[in-house]
């Protein structure tokens, strides 16, 4: 739920007419990020306020009835379709190209996906994307075995430097000072994932992979290729959060930060 941060960046890029030309986003930047190319600036804060306390939305008893923490079907399905309505027919017409990262659990690399569209309303890529390990089940779609992007590329700016963007505005939901440490959780996941040692040792070393790419990111933003948007300080938000008011002020940072560089980044992206 530190993505919260991110919509709060991105809901103020789109109220000020801010256009990308493509967007990648990982885990919950994937699923909140979508909603830049269906232009529904609000939509990511609005339903998540509405329903982090609803059990269906995220809960134990999903995990112990479904393998899922977070309600596949209410989620993907109630929400978008009926709850709080993703705008399909903008998303398609909307030229912005729109990635989202998973991790492959054979083989514990990076899958990008271009989400051009999503037939018949289905979330499978992104679901995949933002399926947390150990709370999640693993997700099959198209002939891969899929979880959580940040297992294996939590900050794509290679991948995207190497599809030919050369100007990067960069959302971070950690500090700049941030250094990640090692999974604590990694016993328990060298047993439940037993059958995929590839992704146990991706996870293992995520926390290495990570700290080097945000050293990257620093290095390009110290280049001028890229803007990086930091939190000030660390997010006072759980992974998964109840408190609607801490939802709220956690996007209103991000707000508030996109607000003090809006001028710095139009000039940068209209350069």
């Amino acid at each position: 739920m530190r993505g919260m941060f991110t919509s709060g960046v991105l809901d103020v890029l789109m109220e000020n007419g801010v256009e990308f030309d493509g967007a990648v986003g990982v885990s919950a930047g994937a699923c909140f990020g979508c909603n830049y190319k269906s232009r529904q600036p609000g939509r990511a804060i609005r339903y998540n306020l509405r329903f982090c306390g609803d059990s269906r939305y995220c809960s134990v008893r999903s995990f112990l009835k479904t393998g899922d923490l977070f309600g596949v079907d209410f989620c993907y399905g109630e929400i978008p379709k009926k709850l709080d309505v993703f705008d399909f027919e903008e998303y398609r017409k909307n030229p912005m190209k729109f990635y989202a990262v998973c991790t492959d659990v054979e083989t514990g690399k990076a899958v990008y996906f271009d989400c051009a569209d999503f037939e018949d309303g289905r979330f499978d890529r992104m679901r995949a994307s933002a399926s947390m390990p150990l709370v999640s089940r693993i997700v099959e779609t198209e002939g891969k075995k899929l979880l959580d992007g940040g297992i294996a590329d939590s900050v794509p700016i290679r991948f995207f430097e190497g599809l030919g963007y050369d100007r990067l505005v960069v959302i971070l939901t950690q500090p700049r000072d941030y250094i990640k440490g090692k999974n604590p959780m990694l016993p328990l996941a060298r047993i439940v994932y037993r059958k995929y040692p590839a992704f146990v040792q991706a996870m293992a070393n995520r926390h290495l992979v990570y700290n080097e790419t945000l050293d990257y990111v620093k290095k390009r933003e110290a280049d001028g290729a890229i803007i990086a948007i930091f939190p000030k300080a660390p997010l006072e938000v759980g992974r998964i959060e109840k408190k609607p008011e801490r939802l709220k002020a956690v996007y209103e940072q991000g707000r508030e930060i996109a607000a003090e560089r809006l001028e710095e980044i139009k000039a940068f992206v209209t350069h």
